[in-house]
Protein backbone atom coordinates (compact mmCIF):
# COMPACT_ATOMS: atom_id res chain seq x y z
CA UNK A 1 0.00 0.00 0.00
CA UNK A 2 1.11 3.56 -0.65
CA UNK A 3 1.38 6.18 2.08
CA UNK A 4 -1.73 7.86 0.63
CA UNK A 5 -3.73 4.63 0.91
CA UNK A 6 -2.55 4.06 4.47
CA UNK A 7 -3.33 7.64 5.50
CA UNK A 8 -6.81 7.42 3.97
CA UNK A 9 -7.71 4.70 6.49
CA UNK A 10 -6.64 6.62 9.62
CA UNK A 11 -9.82 8.73 10.03
CA UNK A 12 -11.75 5.46 10.45
CA UNK A 13 -9.58 4.25 13.35
CA UNK A 14 -9.90 4.73 17.09
CA UNK A 15 -6.66 4.73 19.11
CA UNK A 16 -6.04 4.61 22.85
CA UNK A 17 -2.73 5.50 24.51
CA UNK A 18 -2.24 3.78 27.87
CA UNK A 19 0.45 4.39 30.43
CA UNK A 20 2.58 7.30 31.58
CA UNK A 21 0.89 10.40 30.17
CA UNK A 22 3.31 13.20 30.96
CA UNK A 23 3.56 16.96 30.70
CA UNK A 24 6.45 18.70 28.94
CA UNK A 25 7.09 22.27 30.15
CA UNK A 26 9.43 24.23 27.87
CA UNK A 27 10.73 27.10 30.01
CA UNK A 28 12.78 29.86 28.37
CA UNK A 29 15.13 31.51 30.81
CA UNK A 30 17.10 34.75 30.49
CA UNK A 31 20.76 34.28 31.53
CA UNK A 32 21.08 38.00 32.31
CA UNK A 33 18.52 37.57 35.10
CA UNK A 34 20.65 35.09 37.06
CA UNK A 35 20.88 37.38 40.09
CA UNK A 36 21.94 35.60 43.29
CA UNK A 37 19.32 35.14 45.97
CA UNK A 38 19.64 37.64 48.81
CA UNK A 39 18.94 34.88 51.31
CA UNK A 40 21.15 32.05 49.98
CA UNK A 41 23.47 33.58 47.40
CA UNK A 42 22.45 30.91 44.88
CA UNK A 43 21.88 32.33 41.38
CA UNK A 44 18.31 32.13 40.20
CA UNK A 45 17.06 30.85 36.85
CA UNK A 46 14.85 33.66 35.54
CA UNK A 47 12.14 32.02 33.40
CA UNK A 48 10.56 34.55 31.04
CA UNK A 49 8.22 32.31 29.00
CA UNK A 50 6.69 28.84 29.29
CA UNK A 51 5.03 26.55 26.75
CA UNK A 52 3.41 23.23 27.69
CA UNK A 53 2.86 20.19 25.48
CA UNK A 54 1.81 16.58 26.12
CA UNK A 55 4.83 14.39 26.90
CA UNK A 56 5.56 10.68 27.26
CA UNK A 57 2.45 8.82 26.15
CA UNK A 58 0.96 12.24 25.46
CA UNK A 59 3.54 12.71 22.69
CA UNK A 60 2.32 9.52 21.03
CA UNK A 61 -1.27 10.76 21.33
CA UNK A 62 -0.28 14.13 19.87
CA UNK A 63 1.26 12.38 16.87
CA UNK A 64 -1.83 10.22 16.40
CA UNK A 65 -4.00 13.33 16.39
CA UNK A 66 -1.68 15.10 13.92
CA UNK A 67 -2.01 12.11 11.55
CA UNK A 68 -5.79 12.65 11.75
CA UNK A 69 -6.73 9.46 13.49
CA UNK A 70 -10.52 9.27 13.84
CA UNK A 71 -10.49 9.31 17.65
CA UNK A 72 -7.60 9.52 20.10
CA UNK A 73 -7.85 9.06 23.87
CA UNK A 74 -5.43 8.64 26.76
CA UNK A 75 -5.71 6.44 29.84
CA UNK A 76 -3.30 7.15 32.64
CA UNK A 77 -2.75 8.93 35.93
CA UNK A 78 -2.43 12.63 36.69
CA UNK A 79 -2.07 14.45 39.95
CA UNK A 80 -4.70 16.75 41.37
CA UNK A 81 -2.31 19.65 40.86
CA UNK A 82 -1.55 22.55 38.53
CA UNK A 83 0.52 20.39 36.20
CA UNK A 84 -2.41 17.99 35.90
CA UNK A 85 -4.61 20.89 34.84
CA UNK A 86 -2.01 22.00 32.28
CA UNK A 87 -1.77 18.44 30.95
CA UNK A 88 -5.51 18.06 30.46
CA UNK A 89 -5.71 21.46 28.77
CA UNK A 90 -2.79 20.64 26.43
CA UNK A 91 -4.35 17.32 25.43
CA UNK A 92 -7.82 18.77 24.91
CA UNK A 93 -6.39 21.57 22.74
CA UNK A 94 -5.18 18.87 20.35
CA UNK A 95 -8.52 17.05 20.22
CA UNK A 96 -7.38 14.22 22.49
CA UNK A 97 -9.95 12.82 24.91
CA UNK A 98 -8.96 12.96 28.58
CA UNK A 99 -12.06 11.29 29.99
CA UNK A 100 -10.14 8.15 30.96
CA UNK A 101 -7.42 9.96 32.92
CA UNK A 102 -7.53 9.16 36.63
CA UNK A 103 -6.86 12.27 38.76
CA UNK A 104 -5.54 11.73 42.28
CA UNK A 105 -4.09 13.96 44.99
CA UNK A 106 -1.78 11.18 46.22
CA UNK A 107 0.54 11.27 43.19
CA UNK A 108 2.29 14.07 41.28
CA UNK A 109 1.68 14.67 37.59
CA UNK A 110 4.63 13.14 35.71
CA UNK A 111 6.27 16.36 34.44
CA UNK A 112 9.45 17.18 32.53
CA UNK A 113 10.60 20.80 32.90
CA UNK A 114 13.10 21.71 30.18
CA UNK A 115 15.15 24.89 30.50
CA UNK A 116 15.86 26.66 27.21
CA UNK A 117 18.40 29.49 26.98
CA UNK A 118 16.45 32.49 25.64
CA UNK A 119 19.56 33.85 23.95
CA UNK A 120 20.67 30.69 22.14
CA UNK A 121 17.46 28.68 21.90
CA UNK A 122 19.33 25.66 23.29
CA UNK A 123 18.41 23.44 26.26
CA UNK A 124 21.59 23.86 28.29
CA UNK A 125 20.63 23.34 31.94
CA UNK A 126 19.59 20.13 33.73
CA UNK A 127 15.94 19.19 33.40
CA UNK A 128 13.71 19.46 36.44
CA UNK A 129 11.48 16.37 36.53
CA UNK A 130 8.52 15.69 38.80
CA UNK A 131 8.36 11.91 39.20
CA UNK A 132 6.72 9.36 41.44
CA UNK A 133 9.15 6.85 42.97
CA UNK A 134 6.63 4.90 45.06
CA UNK A 135 4.25 2.17 43.90
CA UNK A 136 0.95 3.69 42.90
CA UNK A 137 -1.77 3.00 45.49
CA UNK A 138 -3.61 -0.27 44.92
CA UNK A 139 -6.98 1.42 44.54
CA UNK A 140 -5.61 3.62 41.74
CA UNK A 141 -3.99 0.65 40.01
CA UNK A 142 -7.29 -1.24 40.19
CA UNK A 143 -9.20 1.72 38.77
CA UNK A 144 -6.76 2.09 35.87
CA UNK A 145 -6.95 -1.60 34.96
CA UNK A 146 -10.75 -1.65 35.32
CA UNK A 147 -11.07 1.34 32.98
CA UNK A 148 -8.76 -0.29 30.45
CA UNK A 149 -10.65 -3.57 30.40
CA UNK A 150 -13.97 -1.77 30.22
CA UNK A 151 -13.11 0.32 27.15
CA UNK A 152 -10.48 -1.70 25.25
CA UNK A 153 -13.00 -3.30 22.91
CA UNK A 154 -13.96 0.11 21.55
CA UNK A 155 -10.50 0.80 20.08
CA UNK A 156 -8.73 -0.50 16.98
CA UNK A 157 -5.21 0.10 18.32
CA UNK A 158 -3.88 0.39 21.87
CA UNK A 159 -0.44 1.95 22.28
CA UNK A 160 1.34 1.54 25.61
CA UNK A 161 3.86 4.09 26.93
CA UNK A 162 5.88 2.57 29.78
CA UNK A 163 7.90 5.75 30.31
CA UNK A 164 8.93 5.56 33.98
CA UNK A 165 12.66 5.07 34.50
CA UNK A 166 12.30 4.31 38.19
CA UNK A 167 11.71 0.87 39.69
CA UNK A 168 8.31 1.98 41.01
CA UNK A 169 5.77 4.68 40.30
CA UNK A 170 4.80 4.02 36.68
CA UNK A 171 1.27 3.28 35.52
CA UNK A 172 2.19 0.08 33.64
CA UNK A 173 2.36 -2.37 36.54
CA UNK A 174 2.38 -6.17 36.51
CA UNK A 175 -1.42 -6.16 36.79
CA UNK A 176 -1.64 -3.78 33.84
CA UNK A 177 0.68 -5.99 31.76
CA UNK A 178 -1.50 -9.02 32.49
CA UNK A 179 -4.59 -7.13 31.32
CA UNK A 180 -2.81 -6.01 28.15
CA UNK A 181 -1.83 -9.60 27.36
CA UNK A 182 -5.49 -10.63 27.54
CA UNK A 183 -6.59 -7.69 25.43
CA UNK A 184 -3.92 -8.45 22.81
CA UNK A 185 -5.74 -11.68 21.95
CA UNK A 186 -8.35 -9.61 20.09
CA UNK A 187 -6.88 -6.10 19.70
CA UNK A 188 -3.59 -4.78 18.34
CA UNK A 189 -1.47 -3.75 21.34
CA UNK A 190 1.79 -1.88 20.62
CA UNK A 191 4.22 -1.38 23.51
CA UNK A 192 7.12 1.02 23.99
CA UNK A 193 8.87 0.30 27.30
CA UNK A 194 12.10 1.94 28.39
CA UNK A 195 13.15 -0.48 31.13
CA UNK A 196 10.77 -3.45 31.14
CA UNK A 197 10.26 -4.67 27.56
CA UNK A 198 11.01 -8.31 28.45
CA UNK A 199 8.13 -8.41 30.98
CA UNK A 200 5.38 -8.03 28.37
CA UNK A 201 3.67 -11.02 26.77
CA UNK A 202 1.75 -11.50 23.52
CA UNK A 203 2.01 -7.89 22.32
CA UNK A 204 4.01 -6.04 19.66
CA UNK A 205 7.06 -4.56 21.40
CA UNK A 206 9.10 -1.63 20.04
CA UNK A 207 12.34 -0.87 21.89
CA UNK A 208 15.24 1.06 20.44
CA UNK A 209 18.49 -0.84 19.95
CA UNK A 210 19.95 0.03 23.34
CA UNK A 211 16.70 -0.91 25.12
CA UNK A 212 16.44 -4.18 23.16
CA UNK A 213 19.98 -5.20 24.03
CA UNK A 214 19.43 -4.42 27.71
CA UNK A 215 16.11 -6.32 27.76
CA UNK A 216 17.71 -9.32 26.08
CA UNK A 217 20.58 -9.35 28.59
CA UNK A 218 18.13 -9.17 31.51
CA UNK A 219 15.92 -11.94 30.14
CA UNK A 220 18.44 -14.26 28.48
CA UNK A 221 21.89 -13.26 29.64
CA UNK A 222 22.94 -12.47 26.08
CA UNK A 223 21.86 -10.33 23.12
CA UNK A 224 19.54 -12.56 21.10
CA UNK A 225 16.66 -10.73 19.43
CA UNK A 226 14.98 -13.90 18.13
CA UNK A 227 15.19 -15.43 21.60
CA UNK A 228 13.84 -12.25 23.17
CA UNK A 229 10.83 -12.30 20.83
CA UNK A 230 10.12 -15.92 21.75
CA UNK A 231 10.56 -15.13 25.45
CA UNK A 232 7.90 -12.42 25.17
CA UNK A 233 5.66 -14.50 22.87
CA UNK A 234 5.51 -11.34 20.76
CA UNK A 235 4.08 -11.55 17.23
CA UNK A 236 6.68 -8.95 16.22
CA UNK A 237 9.67 -7.34 17.87
CA UNK A 238 10.45 -4.02 16.18
CA UNK A 239 13.82 -2.48 17.05
CA UNK A 240 14.46 1.11 16.00
CA UNK A 241 18.06 1.98 15.09
CA UNK A 242 18.11 5.72 14.46
CA UNK A 243 19.49 6.64 11.06
CA UNK A 244 19.79 2.96 10.16
CA UNK A 245 16.02 2.49 10.22
CA UNK A 246 14.55 -0.44 12.11
CA UNK A 247 14.72 -4.21 12.41
CA UNK A 248 11.60 -6.39 12.24
CA UNK A 249 11.94 -9.68 14.12
CA UNK A 250 9.26 -12.34 13.72
CA UNK A 251 9.00 -16.14 13.64
CA UNK A 252 10.63 -16.21 10.17
CA UNK A 253 13.73 -14.28 11.23
CA UNK A 254 14.72 -10.63 11.06
CA UNK A 255 14.48 -8.03 8.30
CA UNK A 256 16.14 -4.60 8.26
CA UNK A 257 13.97 -1.73 7.03
CA UNK A 258 15.99 1.35 6.02
CA UNK A 259 14.78 4.87 6.61
CA UNK A 260 14.86 8.04 4.53
CA UNK A 261 18.24 9.72 4.83
CA UNK A 262 18.10 12.97 6.80
CA UNK A 263 21.06 15.32 6.86
CA UNK A 264 21.69 17.03 10.20
CA UNK A 265 18.52 16.26 12.20
CA UNK A 266 17.29 19.24 14.21
CA UNK A 267 15.98 17.36 17.29
CA UNK A 268 15.58 13.60 17.75
CA UNK A 269 13.56 14.05 20.97
CA UNK A 270 10.27 12.19 20.54
CA UNK A 271 11.34 10.38 17.35
CA UNK A 272 10.44 7.00 18.84
CA UNK A 273 6.99 8.27 19.81
CA UNK A 274 6.25 9.61 16.33
CA UNK A 275 7.53 6.33 14.84
CA UNK A 276 5.22 4.34 17.14
CA UNK A 277 2.18 6.43 16.26
CA UNK A 278 2.70 6.04 12.51
CA UNK A 279 3.84 2.42 12.52
CA UNK A 280 1.14 1.12 14.88
CA UNK A 281 -1.64 2.68 12.80
CA UNK A 282 -0.05 1.43 9.57
CA UNK A 283 0.24 -2.08 11.03
CA UNK A 284 -3.46 -2.06 11.80
CA UNK A 285 -4.24 -0.92 8.25
CA UNK A 286 -1.84 -3.18 6.33
CA UNK A 287 -1.22 -6.16 8.61
CA UNK A 288 2.36 -6.03 7.29
CA UNK A 289 5.07 -5.15 9.86
CA UNK A 290 7.61 -4.21 7.17
CA UNK A 291 5.17 -1.80 5.51
CA UNK A 292 4.26 -0.46 8.95
CA UNK A 293 7.89 0.17 9.86
CA UNK A 294 8.51 1.84 6.52
CA UNK A 295 5.63 4.22 7.24
CA UNK A 296 6.80 4.81 10.83
CA UNK A 297 10.28 5.63 9.55
CA UNK A 298 8.76 8.16 7.16
CA UNK A 299 6.86 9.89 9.98
CA UNK A 300 9.93 10.02 12.23
CA UNK A 301 12.08 11.42 9.42
CA UNK A 302 9.78 14.44 9.40
CA UNK A 303 9.54 15.02 13.15
CA UNK A 304 13.31 14.97 13.72
CA UNK A 305 13.56 18.09 11.55
CA UNK A 306 11.50 20.06 14.08
CA UNK A 307 12.42 21.52 17.46
CA UNK A 308 11.00 19.70 20.46
CA UNK A 309 8.64 16.75 20.19
CA UNK A 310 7.35 17.51 16.71
CA UNK A 311 4.54 15.88 14.76
CA UNK A 312 3.94 15.06 11.10
CA UNK A 313 0.81 15.95 9.15
CA UNK A 314 -0.57 13.76 6.34
CA UNK A 315 0.49 16.42 3.85
CA UNK A 316 4.06 16.32 5.14
CA UNK A 317 4.12 12.51 4.97
CA UNK A 318 2.94 12.54 1.35
CA UNK A 319 5.54 15.15 0.43
CA UNK A 320 8.32 13.15 2.09
CA UNK A 321 7.36 9.97 0.24
CA UNK A 322 7.98 11.59 -3.16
Amino acid sequence: MTAAQILAAFPKLRALVVGDICLDRWCRYEPALADPSRETGIPRIGVVATEVTPGGGGTIANNLAALRTGAVAVLGLAGDDGFGYELERALAARGISTGLLVRACSVPTFTYTKLINHQTGEEDLPRVDFVNVRPIPEELERELVDRLERVAGGYDVILVADQAETAQGGVVTARMREALARIAETTLVWVDSRLRAELFRGVVVKPNQQEAEAASLRALGCVDYAGLRRHMAAPFLIITRGGQGALVVDERGSAPVPTRRVERPVDICGAGDSFSAGAALALKVTGDPVAAVRFGNLVASITIMKKGTGTASPEEVLAAER
